[in-house]
């Protein structure tokens, strides 16, 4: 028996990966939801593709596929968009609330389109809270590689110690969970309370709050000022503002549509080149040439020239 057919080598079978996007990315992009939340309705078979339902986020489509979400068209992506927000304090960061307690997104303004908030501020904290009509936006100033410093102001009741205050710099744990280095300064005492300034890159969930309990102090104010490169400044509480486009951009590293430009001769952009000789535009041009420049015959009227006043220029 002739065994060299078992050692015929088995080809791989290579997959095809389909072009276009991941439709969960395309949701978000749409400004419908975030990435995650956007899987969530995609598994709640909420979404059709060219008329058939999506069973997983692994789909990738392109602009030619029909999407269709609760029965309604996808609307085309607008440009990233990012406003600043001051919540207030008792509105709760979420889009529903299952105890029907007033959410950011029920307070907003009616101009403002459809939007998701970058991280969160629990009901008891207020500052600034970034909000974005752009899904992948929103991950990607999440994401810890980002990098960006969230400041906040911070009032306590009782005072901390420099000592203490180099404990969380250096980083502690807490019931087995550890905690990264923080910024914090202490700013002044008042009374029976003291301010603080800290500065975070993680944003654990009530990390500011479970800090200050481990250091055996409460918080009673607490209030974001800035979340990366983006400040709080001097927005009231409740008002929201949004962010010139031109800042986005350089903020996020986005790129700017480029226009069209009319060059002429090498290096003289944005001039109209000059019209064929024997048409009727370049003998249009050479008429207007031969009439006298009326604003400049004006400015020079008055000064000292070769031609008396009254006399036509020279040609």
């Amino acid at each position: 028996m002739n065994n060299d057919a078992s050692k015929t080598p088995v080809p791989k079978v290579i997959q095809k990966t389909n072009p276009g996007d991941r439709i969960a990315k395309v949701l978000a992009r749409a400004g419908l939801a975030s990435r995650r939340e956007a899987e969530k309705i995609i598994e709640a078979e909420r979404v059709t593709v060219n008329g058939k339902t999506v069973l997983t986020p692994a789909l990738n489509v392109t602009d030619k596929d029909r999407i269709m979400v609760d029965g309604k068209p996808l609307a085309a992506p607008e440009p990233p968009r990012i406003w600043l927000y001051y919540k207030p304090i008792g509105l709760v960061t979420s889009e529903r609330d299952e105890k029907g307690r007033e959410t950011v997104f029920d307070a907003l303004p009616d101009d403002i389109p459809r939007v998701v908030s970058v991280g969160r501020l629990d009901i008891n904290s207020e500052g600034l809270l970034l909000l974005t009509n752009d899904g992948e936006l929103k991950r990607k100033m999440e994401l810890p590689s980002t990098g960006w410093l969230r400041r906040y102001r911070v009032r306590i009741n009782g005072s901390l110690s420099e000592a203490k205050l180099d404990e969380l710099r250096a980083g502690i744990q807490i019931d087995g969970i550890h905690y990264a280095p923080v910024e914090v300064k202490f700013d002044r005492q008042q009374g029976a309370n003291a301010w603080l300034t800290m500065g975070l890159r993680e944003g654990k969930n009530r990390e500011i709050r479970k800090l200050m309990e481990a250091m055996g102090v409460s918080v009673n104010r607490l209030l974001r000022i800035s979340y990366g490169p983006f400040q709080l400044g001097t927005l009231k509480p409740g008002k929201v503002e949004e962010v010139k486009q031109r800042i986005v951009r350089d903020q996020m590293g986005l790129r700017e549509t480029p226009k069209p430009t009319m060059t002429g001769k090498a290096g003289e952009k944005g001039k109209r080149p000059p019209p064929k000789r024997g048409t009727a535009a370049s003998a249009k041009r050479y008429i207007d040439a031969d009439k006298p420049n009326v604003d400049s015959t004006k400015r020079n009227s008055g000064s000292t020239s070769s031609n008396s006043a009254g006399k036509p220029p020279r040609r």
